[in-house]
């Protein structure tokens, strides 16, 4: 397990333990979407804010690779569904594990969907997945999101605390899921789950709403956050992206941080 121990180093500040991964994984669900037209560019404003790793799938590496500026860990996303298909909550696999090694990733992602029709597979592949990143050691990321036909609230506490414990079940090294409203409820989460969880940075929305969400989260256990079209969608992505390290990294409250992005000083 060496190897995950050494290629987690890349993907989280090695001082507190925590990270902030930006996913670029929209381009193949919802298409060139604003932020993601220019992925070298993308990656370039991300990283230069203090993003820990950013997340997409093989285009991220064919295309989006830069050759200047700060450097960051690269996370390949290794399941995918579009918008339009017949069932978008259906993952399934389009990369592998040493096809992702041999495009210089630190580690894999993949999305899990609880509850949907087509959860069997889904787990099926999430385990094999598993089981060859234990092999090669690398780390493995699972978004875990409760979303199917009898999910009525995909952040209520029992259904986020369940998809985040099946991913540790399974084998994941880190966990990403939904924030449950509260630091109380989302600390039911991390207690429950042996590995590290990352909150996801949700829909776009004001910077406010995004720091308190981060803040929460952190008073809740969670080691950091995943956070996408809120930061790569950002007027300045690099400095909501430094804004957010305030919080993950330096343990600053939302409302600090807020006041600082609004007056120009991160």
């Amino acid at each position: 397990m060496r190897g995950k121990d050494i290629r987690l180093e890349r993907i989280m500040n090695r001082n507190t333990r925590k990270t902030i991964i930006v996913p670029m994984d929209h381009g193949v669900t919802l298409g060139p979407i604003q932020g993601l037209v220019d992925l070298p560019d993308a990656v370039n404003s991300v990283a230069e804010g203090g993003a820990n790793a950013v997340l997409g799938h093989v285009g991220l590496a064919l295309h989006g690779h830069r050759q200047r500026g700060h450097d960051v860990g690269l996370i390949l996303h290794l399941s995918a569904s579009t918008a339009i298909g017949p069932d978008p909550n259906e993952k399934v696999l389009v990369n592998s594990v040493t096809n992702a090694l041999k495009m210089g990733a630190d580690a894999v992602s993949m999305h899990v969907n609880i509850g949907a029709d087509s959860e069997a597979k889904m787990l099926t592949d999430l385990g094999k997945v598993a089981i060859e990143c234990m092999e090669w050691g690398v780390p493995l990321l699972a978004m875990m999101y409760p979303r199917g036909r009898n999910i009525k609230d995909e952040h209520a506490v029992e259904h986020v605390c369940l998809a985040a414990r099946v991913a540790a079940e399974l084998g994941a090294d880190l966990v990403k899921t939904n924030y449950t409203g509260d630091p109380d409820s989302f600390r039911e989460v991390t207690r429950g789950c042996p590995v590290p969880v990352v909150v996801a940075g949700g829909s776009k929305t004001d910077d406010l709403t995004t720091l308190e969400l981060i803040e929460g989260s952190m008073e809740g256990g969670a080691a950091g956050l995943s956070i996408g079209r809120n930061a790569f969608q950002h007027a300045n992505p690099a400095a909501f992206v430094r804004a957010c390290a305030k919080i993950v990294h330096d343990g600053l409250s939302a409302s600090e941080v807020n006041e600082m992005l609004k007056g120009g000083m991160i």
